[in-house]
């Protein structure tokens, strides 16, 4: 019987497979430092060998096949290799220890720090505010200590800055590396951005020789879908000998992460988590129901006047300091304006608050000093309300900041990116709203936001509980309600994925190549994890399989086989009555039909109406849509306009309604018409029709009659007709089969059905373990590859050539519009101003609501970049990689074009932002991104001897470097 379903069905594969191989190659003495390759095709890709003994993994021939079958499978490779063992710790130690604290450190601080003093590699999983930061500065004083030299990274360049001052404070011997300020270079402990600790990775930085410990702070990143592919880099181009400390907001899969460190640098690792909450549900319930009792009246929508008094009731209460959190940057300002009449500050704070803002504002110019928000935000913080959001001007961001420290700001309207980086807590959160929008859709917030924001409530040794408010409306069901405060945080999954960048660096370096990256990303590794389960599902599937006995076995096979060719036929013959040509003419008002979809089958409805549709694909087919009275269930014909018409459940009364259906979505056309009134608007009328189905099926107890294809309908299609002729063959051998009279076919049939389901389990699960196997993204990979070869950047035996040197210094913009625009000379007519407008293209990542009107001056070259760009595209799509021409177009967006021009050109902040509806963050945010990409291009033009083009580049960089928009760090 192992036959019966297939060939060698039990064999977990049946045909070979594609996957990586590894091959033995002499063993080379070579660390991660980055040389280049030698020019020749001899210079092939290798991989120093683990330190466990084991082969070196070869990617640069072409992967061979093999078989392989479940008892093949080394599963112990993917099998969990984190042991969960609970660590005794005491308040006290005997040993020397290399920091001491004021406080009494927590179970999991003194857990991790346990796992530091033993050498081992520590992630810290716990919710903001919780005290992570004591872990990292405990591995820094270690490595100071030891002669070592220690590397904190963080996310984004204004947490490094803040960091910085943490860091420098503490221990002195600190210094800082963003890419536009450079501080003590040589001090022991590094704090840097993860995009510089990637390049000096790439550059083969002798500073990585002498690093003991790596920080990665907000390590739940990774998961960011546009920058997240750095951290991953980062750590499997990091030498095995270096030790980690990740601090990460609260993750469900923390231990997997641990398990890919401990898989990738063969190192025994530690996770610590910290998280604790409870959910009252009968309180929640409660709660609701209040305010679905209220109704509009209780409107708790999160209006300002909502706003206003609970912000009041908290100041009454002494629940001070709160966070408010909106979604929206106006959002944020115009719940500030709404307190504003409030003052919560003495007069000495205010003399205060007056004295520190002037102080962060010194640096300015007098004209800087009056623009608009500059002046209207003091009288708020004097009052003791803040706003903190992405389009605020780093130097105020920056000093509300420090006044929310130093306790001088009572309320704080923040939108969530203030729940990220520098321990900034309060006693009261406030959500104004539930739900956000996300860039494409309005949603509630997921759990794993709500955590990390939530976190803020409560500080250390001050209150014994944070307070959260949540202000929501009815609209929230428990069932989300109860999801998102009792829900898991946001899973830390890999958002890995290949850019040109990292293809022409490790096709550059010698030791290791794409392939191997792809290989040992998390995402690979989350991929194989699946393995284990997957090798069990299928034996489980095999016992199933062998468990049913059927008597007589080979016979019912046949007999199955044959009613399965017998539905197979049927369905071709129902595709030849439904198109449109056949069965339009039949679809009367009173025809009864059988709709069915994926999710609900309706049974049997009458037709009312048809009609056409025009269908939005280019040269396809016209769409039909029929209007269908069905049975639905009283609840989806009440949220009618919200959601889909869903069938009656059996027994339930239901309602009939007319509900359009896709033409394919009718299983069945019946011969039988019914009569139906001219008005269905009644409930009465549309019932009438319910009882007048319920008698047809009654008189056609063997099923109701349907419309035959040749005799009723007419058609006359050859095709159809060899169709019949297989039908009516094969009922011959079905009626003349010994079984079809046997009074034990219906049980008999029914275990072979079922034995035939279980094979085909086998067989998508063995499909499934294929692909487990593969490693992801190969493909991308190779028409990457090959992009790279048509344009020039790399020879076809995969060495890098001149254009692909230069693409390796452009990290910040896209590298290969670039590259082919500085060897094309696309700048080289351009003046500096010209140059640095263009540019901007690349770093403006914001909607503006409307595209500038520019001149001639900048129009023609963001033209001709254009023209540069829809080459690429088109290369791309040739190469069959998914690029859409429009869709890649539109990601260089020239909306800052005339203001970046007239900045260069040395107008004033005031001008340019009158200029604009962009807030004036965004603007600097844009501005800075620029001077980091104009001085890539510099290293780039550089890397060919391009010494005009060079310094047009460098003077861009002189010529926007100035005023507010660079004005220092607070922190610095």
């Amino acid at each position: 019987m192992a036959d019966a379903f297939g060939d060698g069905l039990f064999s977990v594969f049946d045909d070979e497979q594609q996957t990586t191989t590894s091959k033995k190659i002499p063993a080379k003495a070579v660390g991660k430092n980055g040389t280049d390759k030698d020019a020749g095709p001899s210079a092939r890709v290798k991989r120093e060998a683990d330190s466990d003994g084991g082969e070196e993994v070869v990617f640069g021939k072409k992967p061979r096949h093999e078989a392989v079958s479940a008892n093949d499978l080394n599963l112990a490779e993917f099998m969990p290799q984190v042991k969960v063992e609970q660590v005794d710790t005491v308040e006290g130690c005997s040993h020397e220890v290399k920091k001491e604290y004021p406080f009494v450190l927590d179970p999991f601080q003194r857990e991790a720090i346990l796992c530091i003093d033993n050498n081992e590699s520590v992630l810290v999983s716990a919710h903001t505010s919780a005290g992570k930061t004591v872990c990292a500065e405990y591995a820094i004083a270690l490595a100071l200590r030891e002669k070592q030299r220690v590397i904190f990274t963080s996310p984004i360049k204004a947490l490094s800055n803040q960091k910085y001052r943490e860091m420098y404070e503490e221990f002195q011997d600190v210094g800082l590396m963003t890419g536009d300020v450079t501080i003590n270079p040589t001090a022991s402990c590094l704090v840097m951005t993860t995009e510089i600790l990637r390049s000096m990775l790439y550059r083969g930085s002798e500073i990585m020789r002498e690093v003991a410990w790596v920080v990665f702070d907000e390590i739940h990143y990774m998961r960011d879908a546009e920058r997240g592919v750095v951290w991953e880099e980062t750590i499997i181009l990091l030498p095995d000998n270096v030790h980690y400390v990740f601090l990460s907001a609260t993750i469900p899969n923390a231990k997997q992460f641990a398990e890919w460190i401990c898989h990738l640098h063969k190192q025994v690792g530690c996770c610590t988590e910290h998280f604790f909450g409870d959910f009252r549900e009968d309180n929640f319930n409660t709660a609701m129901q209040v305010l679905r009792d209220a109704g509009d009246s209780g409107s708790s929508s999160g209006g300002p006047s909502s706003v206003f008094k609970i912000v009041k009731m908290i100041m009454e209460r002494n629940f001070q300091p709160v966070i408010i959190f909106s979604f929206s940057k106006k959002e944020c300002e115009a719940y500030a304006l709404q307190v504003s009449k409030l003052d919560f500050n003495r007069d000495d704070e205010k003399r205060l608050v007056e004295e520190v803002f002037n102080n962060a504002v010194d640096c300015l110019s007098d004209e800087d000093k009056k623009l608009p928000q500059v002046e209207h935000v003091l009288p708020l913080l004097k009052r003791g309300i803040g706003i903190h959001h992405g389009g605020l001007l780093p130097i105020l961001k920056e000093t509300i900041e420090i006044l929310f420290s130093e306790g001088l700001l009572k309320a704080l309207f923040a939108t969530e990116t203030f729940a990220m980086g520098i321990n900034m807590p309060a006693r009261t959160v406030l959500f104004t709203s539930a739900r956000k929008f996300d860039g494409k859709n309005h949603r509630f917030i997921t759990s794993g936001e709500y955590i990390q924001m939530s976190g803020r409530a409560g500080r250390r040794g001050m209150d014994d509980r944070g307070i959260v408010i949540f202000m929501v409306d009815e609209k929230m069901s428990p069932a989300v309600g109860k999801q998102l405060l009792k829900g898991s945080a946001d899973p830390l999954n890999s958002a890995f994925h290949l850019t040109y960048n990292m293809v022409l660096n490790l096709l550059r370096v010698e030791e290791i190549n794409p392939e191997y990256m792809l290989e040992k990303s998390f995402y690979q590794f989350q991929h194989y994890r699946a393995l284990p389960g997957v090798v069990e599902k299928i034996k489980k599937y095999e016992e199933q399989y062998h468990s049913i006995e059927i008597p007589n076995e080979e016979g019912v096979v046949t007999y199955f086989k044959i009613r399965q060719q017998l539905a197979k036929l049927g369905k071709e013959i129902q595709e030849f009555i439904h198109k449109p040509k056949y069965c339009l003419p039949f679809l009367q008002p009173g025809r009864l039909v059988k709709v069915k979809n994926e999710d609900a089958d309706f049974g049997w409805g009458v037709v009312v109406n048809f009609c056409k549709k025009t269908n939005v694909k280019v040269n396809s087919e016209p769409l039909y849509v029929v209007e269908v009275l069905v049975h639905c269930s009283k609840d989806s014909v009440k949220d009618a306009a919200t959601e889909a018409a869903k069938p009656a459940a059996p027994g339930e009364t239901g309602e009939m309604q007319v509900v359009p259906v896709m033409l394919h979505l009718l299983t069945s056309i019946s011969s039988v018409r019914l009569y139906i009134p001219k008005d269905l608007r009644p409930f009465d009328n549309r019932q009438l029709l319910l009882k007048s189905i319920q008698e047809v099926q009654k008189r056609f107890p063997d099923g109701v009659p349907l419309l035959d294809p040749v005799d009723d309908m007419g058609i006359k299609d050859p095709a159809l007709k060899k169709v019949i002729q297989k039908v009516e063959a094969f009922e011959h051998r079905m009626y003349s089969h010994p079984l079809h009279s046997d009074p034990n076919l219906e049980s008999v049939y029914s275990l072979c059905e079922k034995k035939a389901l279980i094979a085909a389990d086998v067989r998508t699960a063995k499909r499934e373990l294929k692909k487990a196997r593969t490693v992801l993204q190969m493909d991308k990979l190779k028409c990457r590859k090959r992009v790279l070869r048509r344009l020039g950047f790399a020879s076809p035996s995969d060495v890098i050539e001149v254009k692909g040197r230069v693409a390796c210094e452009i990290s910040s913009g896209d590298e290969l519009l670039l590259t082919e625009m500085i060897f094309n000379g696309l700048f080289n007519d351009l003046t500096v101003e010209q140059a640095t407008a263009l540019l901007s293209c690349f770093v403006f990542q914001e909607n503006a609501s409307e595209m500038p009107k520019l001149t001639e001056q900048l129009a023609a070259p963001l033209r001709q970049m254009q023209e540069c760009a829809k080459r690429i595209a088109k290369v791309s799509a040739d190469a069959k990689l998914e690029v859409d021409e429009e869709t890649y177009l539109n990601q260089f967006k020239p909306h800052l074009m005339d203001v970046v021009y007239a900045w260069a050109n040395g107008a004033t902040f005031a001008q340019i932002c009158k200029m604009t509806d962009v807030f004036e963050g965004s603007i600097i945010r844009c501005m800075r991104r620029l001077e980091e990409v104009l001085r890539q291009m510099c290293s780039a033009a550089k890397a060919i001897g391009n010494t005009e083009l060079e310094n047009k580049f460098a003077e861009g960089i002189t010529k926007i470097k100035r005023d507010i928009v660079f004005a220092a760090s607070l922190y610095l």
